[in-house]
Parts: C-alpha cells; sequence; structure tokens
C-alpha cells in the first residue's frame, strides 16, 4: 500500500481549511443533495465529500457510508488532493498503490474511485467529492464531467459558509467564524492534553482617527492592523475581527509566556510598520492574554470574557498613569 503524500503547501491548505469552520459540523441537506445526485448520476453505492484534515479524512457530507471518517494514511482523496485532474482507479485490487489497503480488503471493499478536487476560494486544496463501488467500473473522461460540475457546486457552497465567517473589511475571521473555529480548536486542546492561550486586543483612540480623518481612514486603519496581525503571528494562529476595533488571536499550542513574547514581536513590527507607511496617525492597543483553563472556560466564551476583563483592567490602567503624568507636567 502507497500512503499519501504530504503536499508542499501544507500548512497552508491546513490553515485555510480550518478557517473555514466547517470540521465536525452536523450534516447539512446543500451537501447531502449533490452527493445524492453523484449517486444516482453515477448509480454508485457511495458518494461522499470528504475533508482531508492532518491525520484524516473527515465526511461532510456521507451516502451510503456509516463512519464519518478513516485514517488519512490509507485515503484515496489523500492522493487525489496532489493532482489538479480527476483522480480515477478503475480497479483497486489490481493497482499496486491500492491492492492491501484495509479500505480495499475489508469494508467497504473500494473496488472502484473517482474522486474530484474541491478548492477553497484561495486556491488550496480542501478535500474531494468522490463517488466509490464495490465493483470495478470503467468510465470515459466525458462520462465523468458531470462529477466536476457538482464539485463546482459544492465550492461555491464552501464559498457562501466563508463569506459568512470572513470580515469584509480586514479578511480575518469575524465573531462567528472566531467563534466556530476557536470552540474547535479548544475541543482538541482538550483531548491532546494541549496549551492554549487568548489575547483580546482593543485599539487605542481609534476613535480621533475616524473624527479626524473620515471613516474611509478608519477602514483602512483596522485593514492594515488585520494584515499586521496576520503576518506577525503563526500560520496556525487563529486571527479575528470581533466587532468594532476589538480584536482576538487564539494561539494554540502555546504558553502564556511565550505569547506574551510574540505580542511583544508584534507590537515592534507595528511600530516598523508605521515608520515605513507613515500613516500620519500611529495605531496602539491594549491587551489582555489569558492562557486556557478547562476547569475555568468551559467555553470559548468564558475565555473571551476573562481576555476581555484583563485587556480593560490595562487599559484603565493606562489611561491613570497617563492622567498623573500630565498633572505632573501641569
Amino acid at each position: 500500500m502507497k500512503k499519501p503524500d504530504i503536499p508542499p503547501d501544507e500548512e497552508a491548505r491546513l490553515k485555510t481549511l480550518r478557517s473555514m469552520t466547517i470540521l465536525d459540523t452536523p450534516p447539512e441537506e446543500c451537501f447531502d443533495r449533490l452527493t445524492r445526485m453523484a449517486q444516482r448520476l453515477y448509480e454508485v453505492p457511495i458518494a461522499l465529500v470528504s475533508l482531508v484534515d492532518e491525520n484524516r479524512q473527515w465526511f461532510k457530507s456521507s451516502i451510503g457510508l456509516e463512519v464519518c471518517e478513516t485514517p488519512r494514511d490509507i485515503s484515496f482523496c489523500g492522493h487525489t488532493i496532489l493532482g489538479n485532474d480527476l483522480f480515477v482507479i478503475p480497479n483497486a485490487i489490481e493497482d499496486v498503490r491500492f491492492a492491501d489497503n484495509p479500505l480495499v480488503v475489508n469494508e467497504p471493499y473500494i473496488r472502484f474511485y473517482a474522486g474530484c478536487t474541491l478548492r477553497a476560494m484561495n486556491g488550496q486544496k480542501l478535500g474531494t467529492l468522490c463517488i466509490i463501488d464495490h465493483k470495478p467500473r470503467e468510465f470515459e473522461k466525458e462520462d465523468l464531467e458531470a462529477l466536476v460540475d457538482l464539485a463546482s457546486m459544492v465550492e461555491r457552497e464552501f464559498s457562501a459558509l466563508q463569506l459568512a465567517t470572513t470580515d469584509e473589511l480586514t479578511n480575518v475571521l469575524n465573531r462567528r467564524g472566531f467563534m466556530q473555529l476557536a470552540q474547535y480548536s479548544l475541543n482538541f486542546s482538550v483531548r491532546e492534553n494541549l496549551p492554549v492561550t487568548l489575547v483580546f486586543i482593543d485599539l487605542n483612540n481609534f476613535k480621533p482617527i475616524n473624527d479626524k480623518f473620515g471613516h474611509a481612514e478608519g477602514d483602512r486603519a483596522l485593514a492594515f492592523f488585520g494584515d499586521q496581525l496576520k503576518s506577525a503571528f503563526r500560520n496556525s494562529d487563529i486571527v479575528a475581527r470581533l466587532g468594532g476595533d476589538e480584536f482576538a488571536v487564539l494561539l494554540p499550542n502555546s504558553l502564556k509566556d511565550v505569547t506574551e513574547q510574540s505580542v511583544v514581536r508584534f507590537r515592534h513590527s507595528l511600530d516598523d510598520a508605521h515608520r515605513k507607511i507613515n500613516l500620519g496617525y500611529n495605531i496602539s492597543f491594549s491587551y489582555g492574554v489569558v492562557e486556557f483553563n478547562p476547569d475555568n472556560h468551559s467555553t470559548i466564551e468564558c475565555l473571551l470574557k476573562d481576555a476581555d476583563k484583563l485587556m480593560y483592567q490595562t487599559k484603565k490602567f493606562k489611561r491613570q498613569e497617563g492622567f498623573a503624568e500630565k498633572n505632573e507636567v501641569q
């Protein structure tokens, strides 16, 4: 058996996949409708919308298969995302790459497989729309064009979901997208016993930018800040605009002291960007950092609440400190 190779852009691919906030979500009729169409059109027992995660392929839609996921290293779809065309196996038992694959010699006894790659809006490969039969099949390429059309329809459904969870101004996650993806990350950290830290960020004196330069410039400032956040933190970190001038970054597998260092580096990189671009004003921020504790934070809402409270205390202290310094000067 040949295990599927890892794509060269795997880190970016996984980041895109997880930002979709679709993994481990309940079935949805918009996807089930398309797999049913594929099943009926090609008269196969199994049709799937499969998303290839780090160690598994998870099925957003599964017609004719009872399990919701299988290991990635035995998946056919892991091979499909390595190419750009349809991936077709007429008879798996006669293919040296799959003849001894557990999915071939055991349930569901795959013989025929045809998969079409599914892409996100940024072009990253997420998984496949695939059809499977228990017996060998032969299809001409033209016969499978309808599968490509159906895959395009699945991609449009993905795009609609992504647009619903992305902040249009800054192109980072919006609050809805963040809450879904961050909760998934917290659940994963509990299962794997990994640390997670949240940074809650609030811009300082943002209103004067709008008042002095106009709301269009205020939007530009928010977009600039969002870009700097994305560039400064890791690809695996979850960056979001929660609303207004509030942002958040969730850092999986990161302890509080390490996260504090990341924020300090971000502050320096933001200062460097100010010097290079010269916006006519500087954007500063206050923040609170809280490490996830399953005993205290049952949900992402609880973690956000604690980080927000800490951020507010920091901002209040800075205001009092600035007021005291002003009085001393007078």
